[in-house]
């Protein structure tokens, strides 16, 4: 595929309009990145055709932590209320030693103003999925082919070929004025398009343990998000709404079999929770996950676009990744339909529109991230970002802006307001 975006009206483009304006667009992916897009997309009078390689939508347990930015986009396409149902809100985030001292708290509530949902949802985002299919499907502009993995695509001057095969082998090609490749980190549209994949891998990995214990019923005053920073040890806990998560960083080089060893599973999270009342807390699942980052050097290869893991993949501190993703899907979307409703200046937008997308991650999702987990390898450094953190939350305002930043908001797409967000729903509706 060429690797240069080419404008509406261009070679192959259809005579005197824009370009395949009755088309499907294509999106890859049928994950919350890809749908959201989807959604967008059709809510627009954008015709879309989703293929996706599973079966089904996945299932497994992945990103759980939904900002207050990210919320107010999904109230946006209306599935925000029904994914709070399923989840658990947390209002507060608190930092902690081993022994049960709290060494500060900031308080949602400091975001009123800010953003219509002032408060972090914790659930898991494969609850999410079945939410915007539903929608999508209400529109009666999309067609989504589970079991269709993309093995094709080529540039046809006003478009995208693209060729696809179920399980049986079965090829199917179709023809899409744009693609969006919303198909992860190991993007297949990605390697199609010649861009490199390589990511970085951070200098430790995670190890995630599950457990069912009621660990505020057992630790007092723990915040179902909590960050336990000690000389000791650190890691973070996060409240789901029927369990439990405590997530630590392993240095890159332990052998994993030996850190998944259920006898050091078990030790490990005694030594993390020595004031659990001295009940013995229950494990039910331990696995461990990579850390990696990576930005894709553009987001555009001639028609094709890229949002999500497909795009970038930094730490999994704080759920910045999966929350940029879904903005970029809004943000993306928004652009692709007005370069399809022949808006002015579309595919300028459409390009500025990617541009800010990188640059978000670059100037912020990589360094906020990154900055969560600075310095917990080195003792001596935790005393002066403990007393930091005490002053934020000292200040109304300083908290405020530290939250804002760790939530997206001063980067996420703004929703729509007014008219422009009436004819979203009119559109919802018809």
């Amino acid at each position: 595929m060429s690797g240069r975006p080419g404008p509406a009206g261009a070679p192959g483009a259809p005579e005197g309009g824009r370009p395949g304006a009755h088309a499907p667009v294509a999106v890859v992916g049928a994950g919350p990145v890809g749908l959201t897009a989807a959604l967008v997309l059709a809510r627009s009078g954008t015709p879309v055709t989703v293929f996706e390689a599973r079966e089904e939508p996945a299932t497994e347990s992945r990103a759980s932590t939904f900002h207050p930015a990210t919320l107010d986009l999904l109230d946006e396409l209306g599935v925000a209320a029904a994914l709070r149902r399923q989840g658990r809100t947390v209002d507060r985030v608190q930092w902690r030693d081993l022994d049960g001292g709290v060494h500060a708290e900031l308080d949602y509530a400091v975001l009123a103003g800010h953003t219509g949902h002032p408060y972090r949802l914790h659930v898991e985002q494969a609850r999410l999925t079945p939410l915007l299919l539903a929608e999508l499907t209400a529109t009666g502009l999309a067609d989504v082919r589970f079991g269709a993995t993309v093995t094709g695509a080529e540039e046809t001057g006003g478009g995208v070929r693209l060729r696809a095969e179920d399980a049986t082998g079965r090829v199917t090609r179709t023809d899409h004025p744009y693609v969006l490749a919303a198909d992860g980190s190991r993007s297949r549209l990605r390697e199609l398009a010649g861009l490199p994949g390589t990511a970085e891998e951070y200098p430790d990995y995670a190890l995630r343990v599950v457990t069912d214990t009621p660990l505020d019923e057992l630790v007092p005053g723990l915040a179902p998000l909590a960050y336990v920073r000690d000389p000791r040890a650190s890691y973070s806990v996060l409240g789901m709404p029927d369990h439990w998560r405590l997530i630590f960083r392993i240095p890159r080089g332990t052998e994993r079999a030996g850190v998944l060893d259920p006898d050091a599973v078990r030790a490990r999270v005694a030594q993390a929770l020595p004031g659990a009342a001295g009940r013995a807390v229950r494990v039910a699942d331990a696995h461990t996950y990579r850390l990696a980052r990576f930005l894709l050097p553009r987001y555009r290869a001639g028609r094709v676009l890229f949002a999500g893991d497909a795009a970038h993949l930094t730490s999994t501190a704080g759920g910045m990744n999966m929350n940029c993703g879904l903005h970029d899907a809004v943000e993306t979307g928004r652009a692709l339909a007005a370069v399809l409703r022949g808006d002015t200046g579309g595919e300028a937008l459409l390009d500025e529109a990617l541009e800010r997308r990188r640059t978000v991650v670059e100037t912020a999702v990589i360094p906020r991230s990154e900055a969560r987990t600075a310095g917990l390898a080195e003792p001596g450094a935790l005393p002066a970002g403990l007393a930091a953190l005490r002053r934020t939350a000292a200040d109304p305002r300083s908290a405020a802006d530290y939250l804002i930043k760790a939530s997206l908001l001063d980067v996420a797409p703004r929703p729509l307001k007014g008219d422009a967000h009436a004819d979203l729903v009119s559109q919802a509706h018809r």
